[in-house]
This record gives C-alpha cells, sequence and structure tokens, in this order.
C-alpha cells in the first residue's frame, strides 16, 4: 500500500512556522515586492525556528546563484530583445501568417503559432505577450476580433514561453530538484507542442462559434507559394531557434552555450541586415537586465526559505498530511494539479517553482510518478496561471500595452484555460507524453 511506503513523519508547527507564514501573506497582500516578501518570510523563519543558522544567509544567497545552469537564462532573454529589435520577429509572422492563411481565423492562429516560435528563443512568456502583443493585437482587431478576445489570445499563446523549451522554468526546476535542464528540455517537446495545438484548435472553434474572421479562399498551390515567399524572405530568421534546438538536443552545446550562440548570431544578422546599430546596445542591455533582474533575487532568497522548510521537516508532513486524505493515486495527482494551478493565480512562477517543488516532488514519488513527468506536470499547471486572475502575469503584460481591462481580458481566456487543463490531464495520466523522447533511463 502507498502508506506503507512512506515514512510517517508527523511535524509540530508553532509559530516559528506560522508567523513567517501570516507575513507572507500579509506581504503578498500589501502588494510589496514577491523577492522582499520571500526574504522577510525566510529570514522570520530562521530567526523564529533557529534550525539553521541565521549568519549562513549570506552563503546560502550566494551559493543559490551561483550555478553554470542559471548563466542561460540572462542569455536567452536578451535573444529575445535582440530578436524583436532587429525586426527578425517579424519573420516569423510573416511565415506563421502563410501557413494559416487558409484556416477559418487564419491571423489569429498566425499569432499563436508566433508566439511557439518567440518562445522556442526567449524562454519567457512576459517577453513573448509583449513582442507579439504589439505585432498582432491592432490587426486583429481590424480582421474582426473584439479587443478582449484578441488580448486573451495572445496572452494565452505566450503562455507557451515557459512550455517550450528552451525555457526559464525549465532551468529553474531543474537547478532546485538537481535534474539536467537539457533532459527536461527534451522531455517538453511534446507537451510544449500540444499546448500549442490546444490553444490553436481552441482559436478555430472559438473562431467558428462566433465568427471573428473568415480564411482566404485559397488553392493548394497558391498556399504552397504563400509559405515559399514567406520562406524565400525571411529564412535566416529561423537560424536561431534551430541553432538553439540542435544544440541542445543532439548535446553539443550545453543550453548556457546555446544561449550564447543564438545571441551572437542574432546579433550578427541585425548588423547584416542594417536594423542592429551599436547605438541600440546599452538601452537592450538595461532592458534584458531589468527582466533579469526580477528573476535572480527571487531565486536567492527562495532557496534559504525551501532550506529552512526543509530543515523543520515540513515536506515530510506534507506528504504525511497529504497522503492522509487519501491513498488514491489520481486523486493524489488531482490535488497535485489542483494547488499548482491555485498557486500560480496568486504567485509568480519563480517562486512557486523553489518552494513548491521540493514539497510535491516528495508526493509524486510516492505514488511513483515519473520525476521528469512531475516536472512537466508542474510547469504546464502553473502556465494556466499566467491568464488566470488576480495574478495572471500575461494578463497584465497584454492590459498594458493595449489599455484593455485585466479582467475583460480573463474573461475571454477562460476557453484557453479549460483547453490547457485538459493538456495537463494527460501529461499528468500518460507518462509516455513526457518520456517519449528520452533515454531509456529516464523511464
Amino acid at each position: 500500500m502507498l502508506w506503507n511506503n512512506l515514512q510517517q513523519q508527523t511535524v509540530d508547527l508553532g509559530w516559528e512556522f506560522y508567523l513567517p507564514v501570516i507575513i507572507f501573506v500579509v506581504f503578498c497582500a500589501l502588494g510589496i515586492p514577491i523577492w522582499a516578501t520571500i526574504g522577510a518570510s525566510a529570514i522570520a523563519m530562521l530567526v523564529f525556528s533557529g534550525v539553521l543558522p541565521l549568519s549562513l544567509l549570506g552563503e546560502s544567497l550566494f551559493d543559490g546563484i551561483d550555478a553554470f545552469a542559471l548563466t542561460a537564462i540572462p542569455l536567452f532573454i536578451l535573444t529575445g530583445d535582440v530578436l524583436v529589435r532587429t525586426g527578425l520577429s517579424r519573420k516569423f509572422l510573416d511565415v506563421a501568417e502563410a501557413l494559416t492563411c487558409w484556416v477559418k481565423g487564419g491571423f489569429g492562429s498566425a499569432t499563436v503559432l508566433v508566439c511557439g516560435m518567440f518562445s522556442a528563443i526567449s524562454g519567457s512568456d512576459a517577453a513573448g505577450a509583449a513582442a507579439v502583443g504589439r505585432m498582432t493585437i491592432d490587426r486583429m482587431v481590424e480582421a474582426g476580433y473584439p479587443r478582449p478576445y484578441a488580448c486573451a489570445l495572445v496572452a494565452s499563446g505566450a503562455c507557451t514561453g515557459i512550455l517550450i523549451p528552451p525555457s526559464i522554468a525549465y532551468i529553474i526546476i531543474g537547478l532546485v530538484l538537481g535534474i539536467s535542464a537539457s533532459t527536461l528540455f527534451l522531455a517538453a517537446v511534446i507537451p510544449g507542442l500540444m499546448v500549442l495545438v490546444a490553444i490553436l484548435v481552441t482559436n478555430i472553434i472559438m473562431n467558428r462559434i462566433h465568427a471573428y474572421e473568415n480564411g482566404g479562399a485559397i488553392t493548394v498551390g497558391e498556399w504552397l507559394s504563400n509559405i515559399g515567399n514567406a520562406l524565400k524572405s525571411g529564412w535566416y530568421a529561423f537560424l536561431v531557434p534551430g541553432i538553439i534546438f540542435y544544440g541542445i538536443f543532439s548535446g553539443r552545446l550545453t543550453p548556457t552555450e546555446a544561449g550564447a550562440t543564438a545571441v551572437i548570431v542574432t546579433i550578427i544578422l541585425g548588423f547584416i541586415l542594417g536594423t542592429l546599430k551599436l547605438s541600440d546596445f546599452p538601452s537592450m542591455l538595461v532592458s534584458s537586465a531589468k527582466v533579469n533582474g526580477v528573476i535572480l533575487p527571487i531565486i536567492a532568497l527562495s532557496l534559504p526559505l525551501a532550506q529552512a522548510l526543509a530543515a523543520m521537516g515540513v515536506p515530510q508532513g506534507f506528504v504525511y498530511a497529504v497522503t492522509s486524505l487519501t491513498e488514491n493515486p489520481y486523486l493524489l495527482t488531482l490535488l497535485m494539479i489542483g494547488i499548482l494551478i491555485l498557486a500560480g493565480c496568486v504567485m509568480e512562477t519563480t517562486p512557486n517553482i523553489v518552494i513548491l517543488a521540493p514539497l510535491l516532488k516528495p508526493v509524486a514519488d510516492a505514488i511513483g510518478m515519473n520525476e521528469i513527468q512531475f516536472c512537466v506536470m508542474m510547469i504546464t499547471s502553473l502556465g494556466i496561471g499566467f491568464i488566470t486572475p488576480p495574478l495572471g502575469l500575461n494578463l497584465f503584460v497584454v492590459a498594458g500595452i493595449t489599455g484593455e481591462s485585466t479582467l475583460k481580458i480573463a474573461a475571454k481566456a477562460w476557453p484557453f484555460m479549460v483547453f490547457m487543463l485538459l493538456v495537463v490531464l494527460v501529461i499528468a495520466f500518460v507518462p509516455e507524453v513526457s518520456t517519449t523522447l528520452l533515454p531509456d533511463i529516464y523511464k
């Protein structure tokens, strides 16, 4: 029985645990930056519990971000920024539009495809939402889409930013759980594409129901000609994702090396095309540094909190508490998915990964879930939170560039949430979805 396979351990938690949790909730409610909220909670837990000396905090902060894998994050962020500034992202849109021009809702489908293409480079959903939103939302409105729906479509498509490799989220969860980022990237290919297809299908269905946009009546020859012309004028833009995918999945490049190579190639293309100048570099580097500066402090401060929780025995107690509710693996899996989706609604992905991954992985181990499958399920579940109020990050990004109400956008995003949830359930209950491409040692 599952119960007998667990180390039954109860943890007597007092104010040394609950007071930091209260601090965390109150600070979040007050709108204090998440890195400061996590840091205050971690310090409070260390001081009140005494499980680890506070003098180790500085060392722990440094060790938390002193990891080679993390150097890939600023490189992928910079690649995405250079891609936008050089205009290469528009070449993706041209190819995506040529591919989908025959579909009912063709430009909306092209928008989703270009979100996926951008995701295969930047690894960031917020960057994808901003870049693609600026290119496509006004055009979708002109094509007949209501503005809130157009915003919701971009916000949903941009969720693939953390789902399609290379993904910053998979780098972080790999660091936290000690799993190779390259392995997680390989496992995420099929699930990430499934989410992309689910969003595409949802948009086509919504178009058939509401007749937002009609596809062009073209012959197969015209369709192939459009694709050929788009590729002819912008094939070089696909060198960047090609280098990233080939380098990582062939094993010739680490994610960090692939990111560095992609940055260099993108910059060279920008100079060759004349769309990038030396004067662009200061603002470009500052922009990327700001995004990176949001992520790394969260990682650095989340790790001491996770260490304090582990020293207090909270993960073991959490496993015991959860499995005491039911021993049914299917119900426990659904419970984990529910926890992750709720967490994604109220907190950003990075702290969710660093805090929840060590808590939930023992539950996944207890029910016999493959650790790679667990990571993919966790990231995909958290991805739903990007379009779910109250803290759906993509909703705020798209609202910021359009001026549209976040609640109106969220109201149009629910069909995409439903289809994404169906993909999460498939990932959770069909291990082959995330392990098919992996070597036998990981299955």
